[in-house]
């Protein structure tokens, strides 16, 4: 019996050691990350950032730092509600695979069926357009077809959507190549609609948000109650200063991106993902799923191939990377990563998952740096699955460096090709017209002050001044010096000498690809 009782004792003094060192352990872990929060804050200019950390079912970490607006006093904590932007994406990937889980649709399921309106630009994809397909990234068109009909805030609608896409150009065959899209989740978010006969909105609502327990959550900004005053405010640095912004949160096109959230809610979400579906008391033995463990295996299956770059595969023993459903995945230092990144004006967020460490974590920023969330998921993944030492807010402020260097180059270069002399064809009031591209609509060019302006008629904040570049082509310079997004806009004219047509396009590389203005092709209003 004495022997017995001392085996107890020891037994539990060991559990208690084991726990007592892997609470140690945890806490060291943290220490090294929250400085790597703060040093990557400091580096890349951003006011506020939120982390939280979920290792074998419990919340390791869930924190603020930083204030919610620059120069102001209220800071960042676990509740703070920033926009997660597309990582709404894999919140309407699981709404469709609950729909399929109750036998409302498969997976299969064409979108005509459910859609009838329903058209791409091709008749057969537009007949064997799935499901899955709406999800995977590899429809045919190009990155960013026809963002410019839902960013910046337009008036346009998901109708006008589902009505645009049939004149999209495509760039690829249909299922061969990986090109990141929003609209489809659009459409997307219109088959559960028209499925439950809710509004998007409503839906993740019942279906996440509730039964989640995520309380502080919103399907969009605008639907924060005016008593929550623990808001992220969204800033775009120009010129080494950081401007606030804020409003163009994709509201009316939720299933792309539009949902707000905080850390804290965050892990609730992220605690299903890494329980294939299950939450709340099904972990304690009692039935609560949001989708079943077989439709979380089918989202985390690859389905669209991307490439992998050397410097990957040596750097992070990368060899495989793909986009499932909601969610890209590659290998990483030998295991699977589950992740995905957001990003508004002002605004950047990524999730991580590492389903066989039973590891998950959510980064949310107020400012819209890839490079400081990237540097912070980089070094909780090497704290917690034990990788060599590196630094990896130095490496991504090198490769800022680098790529803005690269730009400043290639912008100066074809700034000295131009043909500082050429003269314009017309007159420029005669430039001066309304021009209208299938998809987007009207875009009208005035001629005021001896100048030329530009107006998209459905989309306030795209209003700019355009100047003279050479020859037929000119810039507009969009008020809105916060959108980063001037672009070159190229007249077309006719063996007549009047306009045939005008095309625009980004003036840098830099611009983000949702300013797809490439795909715009604008003939003068008959």
């Amino acid at each position: 019996m004495k022997l017995l009782s001392c085996t107890v004792f020891l037994m539990t003094l060991l559990l208690s050691f084991v726990a007592t060192s892997y609470a140690s352990s945890t806490a060291e872990k943290n220490i090294k990350i929250e400085q790597a929060v703060a040093l990557a804050m400091s580096t890349f200019q951003v006011p506020g950032v939120a982390v939280a950390i979920i290792k074998d079912n419990k919340v390791v970490m869930s924190k603020g730092f930083g204030v919610i607006e620059q120069g102001k006093s209220a800071k960042v904590t676990a509740d703070t509600l920033f926009g997660i932007a597309s990582n709404t994406k894999a919140m309407t990937a699981a709404l469709l695979a609950n729909l399929v889980d109750e036998g409302k649709l498969t997976w299969q399921t064409k979108v005509i069926d459910i859609i009838p309106e329903f058209q791409m630009p091709d008749a057969y994809v537009t007949r064997e357009f799935t499901i899955t397909d709406l999800l995977a990234h590899n429809s045919g068109l190009g990155k960013g077809a026809g963002d410019l009909m839902i960013w910046p805030h337009t008036t346009l609608t998901n109708a006008d959507v589902i009505k645009g896409l049939k004149y999209l150009p495509e760039a690829s065959s249909f299922r061969s190549e990986f090109a990141y899209d929003n609209l489809l989740y659009i459409v997307g978010g219109e088959v559960i609609a028209r499925i439950t006969g809710q509004t998007w909105n409503e839906v993740v609502q019942a279906r996440i948000f509730t039964p989640l327990g995520m309380k502080n959550t919103r399907a969009a900004f605008s639907l924060i109650g005016e008593n929550n005053k623990n808001v992220a405010r969204a800033h775009v640095p120009l010129k080494g200063k950081l401007n606030v912004v804020g409003g163009n949160f994709i509201e009316r096109f939720g299933a792309a991106a539009s949902v707000a959230s905080s850390v804290n809610d965050m892990s609730l979400w992220l605690q299903t993902q890494l329980n294939h579906g299950a939450y709340g008391n099904e972990l304690s033995g009692k039935s609560a799923r949001l989708f079943s463990a077989e439709q979380s295996r089918f989202m985390w299956q690859a389905r669209t191939i991307l490439p992998v770059k050397e410097e990957e595969t040596q750097q992070d023993k990368t060899h495989f990377s793909a986009y499932g459903l909601g969610w890209f995945m590659k290998d990483y230092h030998g295991v699977k990563l589950i992740h995905h990144s957001g990003g508004i004006l002002g605004m950047v967020s990524k999730v991580v998952l590492v389903p066989e460490e039973d590891l998950a974590m959510v980064i949310l920023t107020n400012q819209q740096s890839g490079y400081a969330f990237n540097a912070i998921y980089q070094q909780i993944l090497n704290e917690y699955l034990e990788l060599p030492e590196k630094d990896w807010i130095a490496y991504y402020h090198e490769k800022q460096q680098k790529n803005a260097e690269k730009e400043k180059k290639r912008l100066a270069k074809a700034a000295d090709s131009v043909h500082k002399n050429s003269a314009h064809s017309l007159a420029l009031r005669d430039y001066a017209q309304t021009y209208v591209d299938n998809w987007y609509g009207e875009i009208k060019v005035s001629f005021k002050n001896n100048k030329l302006h530009m107006q998209f008629s459905n989309t306030e904040d795209l209003k700019g001044t355009l100047e003279h570049y050479q020859h037929n082509t000119f810039i507009v310079r969009w008020h809105d010096r916060t959108l980063e997004a001037d672009a070159f806009v190229n007249f077309n004219l006719n063996e007549e000498g009047t306009i045939n047509y005008a095309t625009m396009k980004a003036v840098s590389k830099a611009t983000d690809f949702s300013f797809d203005f490439h795909d715009l092709k604008l003939r003068p209003k008959k």
